[in-house]
């Protein structure tokens, strides 16, 4: 869809980009999980924890700043490596 839209608005400046978070230490990912499944989850990832809200909000930030210009109709994984 990110790629759709980036053509679409081709010659007006505006980027279109996904960020497509892995597990974040929050509380909606907390709920209804065992402690088992979230020791799990930390074991699998090669970062070897869960992601901070922090991690998905620099990405963001970034992609809001003009230091994105060049990115454009990607979808970005914030995952530590688990896609």
């Amino acid at each position: 869809m990110a790629k759709i839209l980036a053509k679409e608005l081709k010659g007006t400046s505006i980027t279109v980009n996904c960020v497509a978070p892995g597990p974040v230490a929050t509380d909606m990912f907390y709920a209804g999980v065992s402690e088992e499944f979230v020791k799990k989850v930390i074991e699998d990832c090669p970062m070897g924890r869960l992601g901070e809200t922090i991690d998905v909000a620099k990405v963001v930030g970034f992609l809001a700043s003009d230091d994105s210009e060049w990115v454009n109709g990607q979808v970005i994984c914030v995952d530590g490596g688990n896609a």
